[in-house]
């Protein structure tokens, strides 16, 4: 018996790695690992498959970049040779990338059992690229795992069958506790002369936050009043360094001594920067599940969250753009304490949850 599994870009390889462990519990399954080659960076996708212990792809579609249109049609042309000649018993993907769509997609019009783990969470913004896949591969899997009630009651809503739904944990939770002890070995403090709980961690990717100059501008001023207070680490995606790199842009960054940018992290790296952070502030959705885990106060800079528990528990609140408000919330997490919750099942075990359910149902 073969299963499929498909990753494509860097959210997808920390929920990966446990599912690849959680197999060896399954004798009768051979795994296999199938990269598209939709992250940005080949080197630092080899760091996260190190660091993670995730085995080598057995097979790298090697797509690269590109629009989404044309990157997804691209994964879909050079995947479909491959379900067509593995046979496989089912095809899994994880996320909200545009290779979880592609490979869906692919897996349906051939006929072969789709998997779709962390499926369910919404969002309601359909501006949001990763909603569209997330809808679009929900709408065609065949077993769906969820990593948070939302997404059991989102999927209920849209005519889903209960019998195809199942609420088994976050698998990138796994993934963090696994690894939450070996992070500590990381210097990055140290190398960055910081000292913990005496910094701000900040990360910006979403094309509505930087690619409008107006919005970034106002992310920046809400940066700036917190820059003076203490350093922000900023590890900077490839996306969002070409906006900054406009001449406009460079001078602001310029002018706040204070803001640190880095290249983007490895895994153990940034685990430690953000385990050991003041506050965090992003627009990414997995990390405003690492910190709820981690206990570090987030502030996401969205007005809208695909991840509620996060907020309903209280680790995570959504600031949006404006700079008053950001400035006013972080101001307030650091006048308090996260004393947070974990959600139910967030636990290290979801991916055995996943692989016991998938010998029961395949």
């Amino acid at each position: 018996m073969k299963i499929i599994n498909v990753v494509g870009a860097r959210p997808n390889f920390m929920k990966i790695a446990p599912l690849m462990a959680a197999y060896a519990a399954w004798p009768q399954v051979t795994p296999m690992l199938v990269h598209t080659g939709q992250h940005y960076d080949q080197q630092m996708s080899q760091l996260f498959f190190r660091q993670l212990g995730i085995p080598e792809p057995d097979l790298n579609l090697g797509i690269g970049s590109g629009t989404a249109v044309a990157q997804t049609a691209e994964i879909m042309r050079a995947f479909e040779p491959v379900v067509r000649d593995q046979a496989p018993v089912a095809v899994l993907v994880v996320g909200d990338v545009n290779s979880t769509l592609a490979c869906g997609l692919v897996a349906v019009k051939l006929g072969v059992p789709l998997v779709h783990v962390e499926a369910g969470l919404r969002s309601f913004d359909r501006t949001m690229p990763e909603e569209v896949n997330r809808v679009l591969t929900d709408a065609v899997s065949d077993l769906l795992f969820c990593t948070e009630q939302s997404g059991v009651d989102n999927l209920a809503h849209e005519g889903v069958s209960d019998q195809k739904v199942f609420l088994v944990g976050n698998v990138m939770v796994d993934t963090l506790l696994k690894n939450r002890q070996k992070a500590e070995a990381s210097t990055i403090l140290e190398d960055l002369s910081l000292c913990p709980q005496g910094y701000a961690v900040l990360t910006l990717h979403r094309p509505s936050n930087v690619d409008d100059p107006l919005v970034l501008g106002r992310l920046l001023d809400a940066i700036d009043v917190v820059q003076r207070d203490r350093p922000v680490v900023f590890p900077v995606h490839p996306r969002t360094r070409r906006q900054l790199s406009d001449s406009t842009m460079s001078r602001r960054i310029a002018a706040q001594t204070n803001l640190k940018l880095i290249d983007p992290a490895g895994y153990l790296d940034f685990l430690k920067l953000i385990a050991h952070a003041s506050c965090v502030l992003t627009d990414s959705g997995g990390i405003q599940e690492e910190t709820t885990i981690l206990k570090v106060p987030c502030l996401t800079l969205r007005d809208n969250t695909e991840r509620p528990v996060t907020v309903d528990i209280g680790s995570n609140r959504l600031v949006g753009t404006d700079p008053g408000r950001i400035v006013a919330a972080y101001r307030d997490v650091l006048a308090g304490s996260c004393e947070a919750g974990v959600p139910p099942l967030w636990d290290g075990h979801a991916a055995e949850r996943i692989v016991g359910i998938l010998r029961a149902q395949l």
